[in-house]
């Protein structure tokens, strides 16, 4: 097998050890040797100059948690990194330590059999921090907040059943009332904006009458104090989100319809403004995971489900593609009735958020802004199979139809 790189080497990265194999091709063949090094900054920095003195010029290394990140910092720079896929270079099952590991990482080094993750610059790193904090700072509010509702049925308070949100204006109003002491049902409706909301008073009272302890309003006073502090978190960390590097690239991918200025940040934190990395769009959607993926046995198509892509992106496109669906006149909107009546909703919708990635990637590799194509897009494109198709369809429902063209 042809060997692409000569001087390299392949590390094997935990916790507290690195096995480091640096594999040398020369005249009289192909020398290996193997060192172990420990994870501290000074001990990283002896494994570099060790690599450097060996000759290495690659060095491959797994994406195992974060343990890798240290020494991609510290060997970024001197030497050409590559991230692999824990899953695509695993060793043979009864051969495994930590030297194998390492010694079968370089074999697949030299002879360039490892797929390189990406791996996105500093700048884009510290805004996917941000980005995956705040969703992560949410998804924590959003407990504190089935727990305040768990107690305030464990008090019979039907608050939940009177107010869109236990959150909103007056569910806050009427908690702090709770907090407080109050337990008159009518003061407490009187908290309440009865003009904004659509029960009435009569049900706002009766909702309201409970039995309420000083161990629920103690309870109901610790989880709003904890969802103060993470919106105020939340707060924090959208602010430094917008004082970014990328601020032109999330206003120009917030013309995308369903995309918010939340959804287009998370884009750029998940796939940086600079899409040479990925030479087509076809790419970027399989590394996302929005494309069938490659099951294929004795010709035939085994599975056509998508394979397991980027998390973080995945879902925040899929909730995209969801509002874009709803968006009247639309693109989108065409696209997703006509992809629903034959594969279903969810497969559309995936489709959708398909689509939303792709005019991301042409947007930020080209700088042009959104341009809608409209809902009669098809119809243009093939004027034939629409007017074919739409025959077809008024038979059916018992018309006859001659077709003429128009003057």
């Amino acid at each position: 097998m042809e060997v692409v790189n000569p001087r390299c080497a392949g590390l094997d990265v935990h916790s507290r050890r690195i096995s480091a194999c640096a594999r040398i091709v020369t005249d009289r063949g192909v020398s290996r040797e193997v060192c172990s090094f420990g994870t501290s900054t000074h001990e990283l920095r002896a494994m570099a100059d060790w690599l450097e003195s060996k000759g290495c010029t690659h060095v491959a290394m797994e994406s195992t948690g974060v343990y890798w990140k240290p020494v991609w910092h510290v060997l970024e720079g001197r030497f050409e990194l590559v991230l692999a896929n824990a899953s695509q270079v695993r060793n043979m099952p009864g051969r495994k330590s930590d030297v194998s590991d390492a010694t079968w990482i370089g074999e697949l080094l030299a002879h360039g059999l490892i797929r390189p993750s990406f791996v996105p610059p500093a700048p884009v790193q510290e805004m996917r921090d941000l980005t995956r904090t705040r969703k992560q700072l949410v998804r924590e509010i959003s407990r504190h907040t089935l727990r305040i509702q768990k107690t305030l049925e464990d008090a019979n308070i039907k608050l939940a059943e009177v107010v869109s949100s236990v959150l909103g204006m007056s569910g806050r109003a009427i908690l702090a009332g709770l907090v407080r002491g109050e337990t008159d049902p009518e003061r407490l409706a009187d908290l309440a904006a009865t003009g904004r909301l659509k029960a009435s008073r009569d049900q706002i009272v009766e909702a309201l009458r409970g039995t309420v302890t000083d161990h629920h309003r103690f309870m109901l006073k610790v989880h709003l104090d904890q969802i103060d502090q993470l919106e105020r978190a939340v707060r924090e960390v959208e602010e430094r989100a917008r004082a970014g590097p990328f601020r032109a690239a999330i206003e120009l991918l917030s013309t995308i319809p369903g995309v918010s200025e939340t959804t287009a940040t998370v884009i750029v934190a998940e796939i940086g403004d600079d899409m040479r990395r990925f030479p087509t769009a076809g790419h970027l959607l399989s590394w996302a995971g929005l494309c069938p993926r490659m099951d294929e046995s004795a010709g035939k198509r085994l599975s056509n489900r998508t394979r397991r892509g980027a998390p973080w992106l995945k879902t925040v496109l899929v909730q995209a593609a969801w509002s874009a669906s709803k968006k009247r006149d639309s693109h989108f909107r065409a696209r997703f009735l006509r992809l629903k009546s034959r594969r279903g909703p969810k497969k559309a919708v995936v489709a959708i958020a398909a689509s939303i990635l792709t005019a991301a990637y042409q947007m930020l590799k080209t700088g042009a802004e959104y341009q809608d194509l409209g809902p009669k897009h098809y119809d243009h494109i093939d004027r034939v199979r629409a007017a074919d198709r739409l025959r077809r369809r008024l038979q059916a429902l018992g018309y006859r139809v001659t077709m003429e063209p128009a003057a």
